[in-house]
């Protein structure tokens, strides 16, 4: 069992940035896939950036490549995602997850990013 909670979200305006924590529970962190998700009011949620066990491999969605980098800390069993050059379309919901090379079994609460025009 894994337990996940987000935090570092708020309200930013166009441009500036933003350091998300995605912090797990349990001994077994370094063994999972970790991701993080975004769903705006009205949409479905869409897959931002994920980061493998090890932290050695990252994949990003096409919309936040080169603003966005996961990382990730297996000794504090947390995962980050830094958010630079945010834009308005970025508002959402962001959510993290923990789980196999293809699929998340387990989600956080969210934490909520508001970027201003």
């Amino acid at each position: 069992q894994v337990q996940l909670v987000e935090s570092g979200g708020g309200l930013v305006q166009a441009g500036g940035s933003l350091r998300l924590s995605c912090a797990a529970s349990g001994r077994t962190f370094s063994t999972y896939v970790m991701r993080w998700y975004r769903q705006a009011p009205g949409k479905e949620r869409e897959f931002v950036a994920l980061i493998n066990p090890s932290g050695g491999s990252t994949s990003y969605a096409d919309s936040v490549k080169g603003r966005f980098t996961i990382s990730r800390d297996n000794a504090k069993n947390t995962v980050y995602l830094q958010m630079n050059s945010l834009q308005p379309e970025d508002t959402a919901m962001y959510y993290c997850s923990a789980g196999g090379a293809f699929s998340s079994g387990y989600w956080g609460q969210g934490t909520q990013v508001t970027v201003s025009s």
